[in-house]
């Protein structure tokens, strides 16, 4: 009986597979070899999610694994045209990350609010400064972007006694525990009245920068805007401007148009403006969390069921409620 085989891009450390010793043949790429050992791939695995490699590799010669799974929420590192073509089933972490994100969030809406960046500031100085914070309760917030991630975010906000709008890419009612969900349309609208801007959509063609000057211009000069979805949403040098011209009150950015940010960034120093690496959805245990969901869907893929978190790759997301 030959085994299938599984290839591997790999990150350190490798995922924790044991669970399939003797059922598939695993086999390791990076960037360098992975376009020579797509042909022999049953299933591939991007366990490296910060690479780039599968859209270079991808377009050349020879056969391709019937089923990609990334380990990450976005899969706009792995699309190409040549991909989103095929017969390839092309699934995600959707489900992983959502909690861990949500309460990210939180706590950077608290830590805004109660000016918790300035107090840490202050103390380092050894200075005693009162001052009068905000309250969160009783605040509105804009969620744009409706998958789990999206969904977590607001009921977490709304937990806190934020009244929070979610929207997404067509307007839905809400039914059987789901939120409604607003349309694209009333996007300007929900900006102009939000205390909080999260961004937590995935990025497509579509919302690639849209997170512009106009957009920031929308915005109350008391609103602040937070970013865990894709880097690339967001025109930095158009949110640098804004807080730097108190347009908006503040901003925190964990994901960014290139990573990591070089020391040189001038992002560093924009006053008001909160940098994190991209460890919103990182907690202790991520990672076996992330390879047991693959092993999971590999049982299911090996036992000739239905995948689950199937990315529609026209969409580049996966559809759901």
């Amino acid at each position: 009986m030959t085994l299938p085989t599984l290839l591997v891009l790999d990150a350190d450390p490798p995922p924790r597979l044991g669970r399939l010793t003797g059922r598939v043949r695993v086999e390791h790429a990076d960037a360098s070899t992975l376009a020579g050992r797509l042909p022999s791939a049953d299933v591939l695995l991007v366990w490296d999610f910060t690479s780039h490699a599968v859209r270079a590799a991808w377009p050349g010669g020879g056969p391709r694994p019937r089923w990609v799974h990334t380990a990450s929420a976005g899969v706009d590192h792995l699309m190409c045209p040549e991909l989103t073509a095929s017969d390839t089933v092309v699934t995600n972490a959707r489900g992983v990350f959502d909690r861990p994100i949500a309460e990210y969030v939180a706590a950077l809406v608290l830590a805004m609010a109660k000016d918790l960046p300035r107090t840490l500031a202050l103390q380092r100085e050894r200075t005693w400064l009162h001052r009068e914070a905000h309250r969160v309760a009783g605040t509105r917030a804009c969620v744009v972007g409706s998958g789990p991630i999206g969904r977590a975010v607001a009921g977490t906000l709304e937990a806190l006694g934020v009244t929070t709008a979610l929207v997404g890419r067509t307007a839905r009612a809400g039914s059987d525990g789901a939120p409604a969900v607003h349309g694209g349309e009333d996007l300007d609208r929900l900006l102009a009245g939000a205390d909080w801007v999260v961004a937590a959509a995935p990025l497509t063609a579509r919302t690639r920068g849209m997170f512009d000057a106009r957009r920031f211009g929308l915005m109350r000069p008391s609103a602040r805007f937070v970013n865990i979805g894709r880097g690339p949403l967001v025109d930095e040098d158009a949110l640098a401007e804004a807080l730097r011209q108190h347009r908006i009150a503040g901003a925190a950015l964990d994901v960014f148009d290139s990573e990591p940010l070089t020391p040189d960034s001038p992002l560093w120093d924009v006053p008001g403006l909160i940098v994190s690496p991209h460890m919103s959805g990182d907690t202790l245990g991520w990672r076996d969390e992330l390879a047991d969901q693959f092993v999971e869907l590999y049982e299911l893929w090996a036992a000739g069921k239905p995948l689950v978190n199937v990315v529609d790759k026209q969409r580049g997301y996966v559809p759901g409620p």
